[in-house]
C-alpha cells in the first residue's frame, strides 16, 4: 500500500485538527464534493459583461460607452489588502456591515508580505509603552503562536514577521469575519453619481471589467487610485522605490580563523540584511532611486534593473570567505513604492504638528516614536477625509499629511492605525446613514476603543 495519503485521507486528517473548514475553503467546490466531505463551497459565477473593444478612428483609439456588469453590492467597499486595507476590512465588519476587501496581487498584506517589509514599525514610545494595538496587535498576536511566525516581541522593541506566517494570519481573519473578498482584481476607477458622491469603483480581473456598488468606498490602494478617479484634489510626489530580497544560509558562514597569537584579519563582512523568524534567512532592504511610482515605464525599468543588481549583489557576497553557501532566496513579487500621491484632506497633519505634540479632539491613533519623532504622535481623523469629496475615506500610505510625516505614516504600524479608524468610520457611516465628514467622533472613538486601539 501506498505510503502517501490520498486527498480524502488529507481532508479527513486536516478535520481531525479541526483545519478541514479553513482548508476547505481555499479549494474548488468540486473537488471538495468529489471528496465527499459535506463542505462544498459554491462561489457564484461572475456576470460576463459585454466585450466591446477599443477603435481606431482617425490615429485616436476610442473607447466606447458600455454598460458594466454588477458584480457584488455591499455596504463597505474597501480597494487595497495591504496593513491598511485588510484593518480597515476587519474594522468595518466587527460593526456588522457587509464588507468587501479587493486586492489586486493573490496574497493579503501589501508591502508588508508581498513586499518583504518585515518590519512592523513603529510601534512604542520612548519609555517602551506600545501605542499600537487593536486589530494590528491581535495579528501580531497570532504569530505569536505560529513557529517561526514573528520574532523580537518583547517591550520596546518592534517585531519582525515572516512573509508566509503574516499572509496565513490575514487569510485566515478575513475568512473567520465572514466579509467577501476578490483577489487578482485592480481597482481601476471609481464610480460617481449625478452630485459627485462616490458610489462604488470599477474593477478589473480576469472576468472583465465590472461594476462594485457600495455606500462607503476606503480607499487602501496605496496611491489614492480611487479617490484620484473620483476627482479629489492631491499632491503627487516622488520617492524612493527599492526591491527587498531575501538571503538564506546565513547560519552557515564560516569566517576563517587566525593561528594563535596572530591579530584577528577578517575580510570585511558583505552586507547581508537582517535576521528573520526564519533561521539562516535574512531579508535584505533597499533604498532605490528617485522615481515615480506612477509611471509604468518607470516602474518596469527599475523592476528590471533591481533584480539584476540584487543578483549580481549576492553572487559577490557568495565570493566573499565563508560566505559560499549563502543563496538568494526571493526577490519580493511587489516593488518597493513608497509614496505617491497625497490627499488633499479636510485637514493635512504637517511634521511641526507632530513634533510639536499637538493634541486633537478627533484623535483616532498614535504612532510611536522615531527618528526626529521624540513621543507618542495623535492621527487625526480628518487627515483620512477628503476635502471635497463625499462617500470616501484614504487610509495607508495616501492619507492628508505633509511628504515628512508621510514618510512615517507609510509604515506598517502606522498603517494598522488609520486602516482600523477609516474601517470603523465606514462601519458607522452605514450604520448611521452619515457621510464621511459627519460621524460621530465620540461614537467612532468608543468604538476603536472597545476593539483595543489606543487613543491616549
Amino acid at each position: 500500500m501506498s505510503n502517501e495519503l490520498s486527498r480524502r485521507d488529507l481532508m479527513r486528517s486536516l478535520a481531525a485538527g479541526g483545519l478541514a473548514a479553513a482548508a476547505g475553503s481555499l479549494l474548488p467546490s468540486s473537488s471538495l464534493a468529489d471528496e465527499g466531505t459535506g463542505t462544498a463551497v459554491k462561489v457564484a459565477p461572475a456576470p460576463a459583461g459585454p466585450r466591446e473593444p477599443a477603435t481606431v478612428a482617425d490615429g485616436k483609439v476610442i473607447q466606447p460607452r458600455r454598460e458594466l456588469p454588477v458584480l457584488r453590492r455591499t455596504d463597505v467597499l474597501v480597494i487595497g489588502g495591504g496593513p491598511a486595507g485588510v484593518t480597515a476590512a476587519l474594522a468595518a465588519r466587527r460593526l456588522g456591515v457587509d464588507v468587501t476587501l479587493v486586492e489586486r496581487y493573490g496574497h493579503l498584506g501589501g508591502l508588508c508580505t508581498g513586499g518583504l517589509v518585515l518590519l512592523v514599525y513603529p510601534m512604542f514610545s520612548k519609555d517602551k509603552q506600545q501605542v499600537v494595538r487593536g486589530i494590528g496587535e491581535e495579528m501580531l498576536q497570532r504569530l505569536d503562536k505560529l513557529d517561526r511566525g514573528i520574532m523580537n516581541r518583547r517591550p520596546g522593541v518592534n517585531p519582525t514577521v515572516d512573509a508566509e506566517a503574516f499572509k496565513y494570519v490575514l487569510v485566515d481573519m478575513v475568512m473567520e469575519s465572514g466579509m467577501n473578498a476578490y483577489l487578482h482584481c485592480w481597482g481601476v476607477d471609481a464610480i460617481v453619481d449625478a452630485g459627485g458622491a462616490v458610489r462604488g469603483a470599477v474593477v478589473e480581473s480576469k472576468s472583465g471589467r465590472q461594476a462594485i456598488l457600495s455606500d462607503v468606498v476606503v480607499d487602501a490602494s496605496g496611491d489614492g487610485d480611487i479617490y484620484a478617479a473620483a476627482g479629489a484634489t492631491f499632491e503627487k510626489v516622488k520617492y524612493d522605490i527599492g526591491l527587498v530580497s531575501r538571503i538564506g544560509n546565513i547560519d552557515r558562514v564560516k569566517t576563517a580563523s587566525e593561528p594563535a597569537g596572530q591579530p584577528a584579519s577578517q575580510p570585511k563582512k558583505p552586507p547581508v540584511g537582517t535576521p528573520t523568524p526564519v533561521p539562516g534567512v535574512n531579508w535584505v532592504n533597499m533604498r532605490g532611486p528617485v522615481a515615480d511610482g506612477l509611471d509604468v515605464a518607470e516602474l518596469t525599468r527599475l523592476e528590471l534593473n533591481h533584480r539584476v543588481q540584487i543578483w549580481r549583489n549576492v553572487e559577490k557576497v557568495r565570493k566573499t570567505p565563508g560566505y559560499e553557501q549563502a543563496y538568494l532566496v526571493e526577490t519580493a513579487p511587489q516593488l518597493g513604492v513608497r509614496l505617491t500621491r497625497l490627499l488633499e484632506g479636510v485637514r493635512k497633519l504637517t511634521y511641526q504638528e507632530v513634533r510639536n505634540g499637538q493634541k486633537f479632539d478627533d484623535v483616532i491613533g498614535y504612532g510611536g516614536v522615531d527618528s526626529g519623532i521624540a513621543n507618542p504622535w495623535a492621527i487625526p481623523y480628518a487627515c483620512l477625509v477628503p476635502a471635497k469629496l463625499e462617500n470616501v475615506l484614504a487610509t495607508g500610505r495616501c492619507v492628508s499629511a505633509d511628504f515628512k510625516i508621510a514618510d512615517v505614516l507609510r509604515l506598517i504600524a502606522s498603517c494598522f492605525l488609520t486602516g482600523h479608524a477609516a474601517g470603523v468610520a465606514a462601519g458607522l457611516c452605514v450604520k448611521d446613514k452619515c457621510a464621511p465628514r459627519n460621524v460621530d467622533i465620540a461614537k467612532l472613538q468608543r468604538e476603536l476603543r472597545q476593539q483595543g486601539a489606543y487613543l491616549g
